[in-house]
């Protein structure tokens, strides 16, 4: 780092600020040899006006509540964030710059949540950050309205964020602007970077339609800077949509690697590092050492580092006035510090129903909302709702009114049929704070919004699914609608956790596990159709993922029959059957295969003894995965292929989904006549 020269005007300074940012995207894309340098080069001023004049934080405390949000949905252009996160204070190194995209480093080569300190959400796969910052607007209100009292505003925050052309290709992103648009979410800004370059060329290879009007038929307020060098164009920008109550897009034309006179508003400059002669004609072109790499003046940092003070008296002027809220409001004031923490209420799973056989059969989505509305009486922060199939879902919390504009206290959403933009906004709901949401469709249609579930994942954070409908039993709708792969599928993902219970009890424990649960997201897979109730006091063993359901007549088992959902009483039945004809045969349900796995060895042993090798699975989906429980010389009852239109009984029955055909193949495993 060195003196530029001896005194600089703010103009002056301004410039050199936003060249700093440019130059070190440059040589850090140079020096991993890999990464997208054009976008950063581009969009420096708009980081630099958002950075240093509107974004409320705290570079020392990034957790700091009432914080204003950024997300950098175009990823890719990660060293943007980095740069200017680097030269307000945050927690990254000259040294983490140098390390972009290597082992170990904070720096990746997309915006990680948690690896890098500041960073609000993982972002990368493009569409993902738009639904995520919708999430984030709608934790705000919600919070606000539940909070906030006259005087005492201790809600009161914007998200902001960086979209690129690819991000508005993208469903997710389509769904979610029509969600905020219809919520009316004002707090929500966001910027276009319209440079007219996609991977493959001009957009207009397949883009060219009017953005801006797109958005003004969502209800969003809209804007154009016409030249994103334009400091005080991009100020006032800012400065209107703040003052307008709609969700706001601001169209900035930009030139990809602007300044680099070879590459500017090339293909070329997305992706790829520019090349040491490039840069160099670049750095000419900045009034730049052409030989200097990873230059950071002094008087940049003189400039831009007191962000620091600033963002410390920002957050101790909050502390001061949430502590005297606290002492008007203690009751609210202890909810919201306990709910930022992600601790439940004493006692909340106390009035969690349990269910008698006598009150079967009954299907465990109709268990499930049950069980929901006695969380929902006890956790005030739980919250959520359906991609417009809720009375089928059964995902209803009574009483509790709706999440809708200008009537943000309600507790149930209305995703729309946008089960993509539900699950990227639950993450954004989710990463936040303050909130415990869940989202809820049919388990098909988990499909439709599993690229947030694989970044919920990735991030281990914890939205909860409703996934019901989720078998062949769902029946006459066919094999459109009747999950088949997506079981075996999620359980794949790392940092997923599935339920599938057998019963309404087990459904019980199940929601008490996922409420309980803190590392990644949560799935339920809920029947259709009505399924007999087991003893309460037995199903309490779900809790570890696996358990003995009915034991053996004698002391050792001849077989174990292994089964999730409404396959357990199938089990139950042939375990009957083969007792009869002397078989001593153990029931066990899993309804959580990641839960059991974590269990010590001698309690899985005791389970499934690993002496007895006659094991049969029985789960109507795909087999993919049961040879880890079965062996290999077990057998697995599934489906590996799609299903039919017709009465779910009748698919149970010609799939094979009976107790005799269990039956028939333990007595086949086992040498016996039938």
């Amino acid at each position: 780092m060195a003196k530029t020269s001896p005194a600089l005007d703010s103009k002056a300074l301004d410039q050199l600020s936003i060249n700093t940012i440019r130059t070190l995207a440059m040589d850090a894309v140079q020096k991993a040899n890999s990464g997208h340098p054009g976008t950063p080069m581009a969009l420096a001023p708009l980081a630099y006006v958002l950075f240093t004049r509107h974004l409320r934080f705290n570079p020392r405390n990034p957790a700091w509540p009432d914080r204003d949000r950024f997300v950098l949905s175009a990823g890719h252009a990660c060293m943007l964030q980095y740069a200017i996160m680097f030269l307000t204070g945050y927690d990254i190194t000259l040294d983490d710059i140098k390390q972009f995209r290597q082992w170990g480093s904070k720096t990746p080569g997309h915006p990680e949540y948690r690896v890098v300190p500041g960073v609000e959400i993982t972002t990368g796969p493009l569409g993902q950050g738009f639904g995520n910052g919708v999430g984030f607007a709608i934790a705000e209100r919600a919070l606000a309205t539940r909070f906030n009292k006259p005087g005492f505003e201790v809600v009161n925050h914007y998200t902001y964020a960086i979209c690129s052309d690819g991000d508005l290709m993208e469903g997710v992103a389509s769904e979610s602007a029509s969600l905020a648009g219809h919520l009316g979410l004002g707090r929500l800004i966001y910027f276009y970077d319209d440079n007219h370059i996609t991977i493959e060329g001009n957009t207009r290879l397949a883009f060219d339609e009017d953005v801006c009007g797109r958005f003004d038929a969502y209800g969003w307020h809209t804007q154009a800077i016409e030249d994103a060098n334009d400091l005080d164009a991009i100020d006032r920008a800012i400065l209107a949509a703040k003052a307008d109550p709609r969700p706001s897009l601001i169209r900035i034309r930009s030139h990809i690697a602007y300044g680099a006179p070879d590459k500017q508003d090339t293909a070329a400059a997305h992706g790829s590092p520019l090349g040491e002669d490039e840069i160099r004609k670049a750095k000419h072109f900045y009034g730049w050492p052409e030989d200097a790499h990873f230059l950071v003046p002094d008087e940049v940092l003189e400039h831009t580092r007191p962000a620091i003070d600033r963002g410390e008296s920002l957050e101790a002027e909050w502390r001061a006035l949430f502590d005297t809220y606290a002492s008007s409001f203690g009751e609210l004031a202890d909810a919201f510090t306990a709910e930022q923490a992600a601790k439940l209420p004493d006692g909340w799973a106390d009035k969690i129903p349990s269910f008698a056989p006598s009150d079967g059969p009954l299907a465990t989505r109709i268990a499930s909302k049950k069980v929901m509305n006695a969380i929902a009486a006890a956790v005030p922060n739980f919250l959520g709702g359906a991609a417009d199939l809720a009375p089928s879902t059964e995902t209803n919390l009574d009483g509790l009114g709706d999440f809708e504009r200008d009537s943000y206290d309600g507790r149930n959403f209305h995703f729309g049929i946008r089960e993509h933009a539900m699950g990227a906004a639950l993450n954004g709901m989710v990463v936040h704070g303050g909130l415990r949401p869940f989202g809820a469709t049919f388990f098909i249609f988990s499909d439709y919004m599993r690229p947030s579930v694989r970044l919920a994942a990735l991030m281990e954070i914890h939205p909860i699914y409703v996934w019901t409908h989720d078998s062949i039993g769902l029946g006459e709708d066919g094999p459109t609608h009747q999950p088949i792969e997506q079981l075996a599928s999620l359980r794949a993902m790392p940092n997923m956790t599935m339920m599938r219970p057998a019963d309404a009890n087990e459904t019980a424990v199940c929601w008490r596990l996922a409420m309980e649960h803190g590392e990644g997201p949560v799935g339920l897979a809920l029947t259709r159709q009505k399924i007999p109730i087991f003893d309460a006091a037995v199903t309490q063993g779900a809790k570890a993922g696996g358990y003995i359901l009915v034991r053996e007549s004698r002391s050792a088992p001849d077989l174990i029959l292994i089964g999730t959902g409404s396959e357990v009483c199938l089990c139950v039945e042939a375990a009957k059957r083969l007792e009869a004809q002397g078989i001593a045969t153990r029931v066990v349900s899993m309804p959580c295969w990641e839960i059991f796995d974590k269990q010590d060895q001698a309690y899985r042993n005791n389970v499934l003894p690993p002496g007895v090798s006659a094991r049969i699975s029985v789960e109507a989906g795909a087999p993919f995965g049961w040879k880890h429980y079965i062996g290999d010389r077990g057998v697995a009852i599934g489906i590996d292929h799609f299903g039919a239109s017709a009465p779910g009984e009748v698919l149970f029955r010609e799939f094979g989904f009976t107790p005799e055909h269990i039956v028939d193949t333990a007595l086949d495993l086992l040498g016996k006549k039938r």
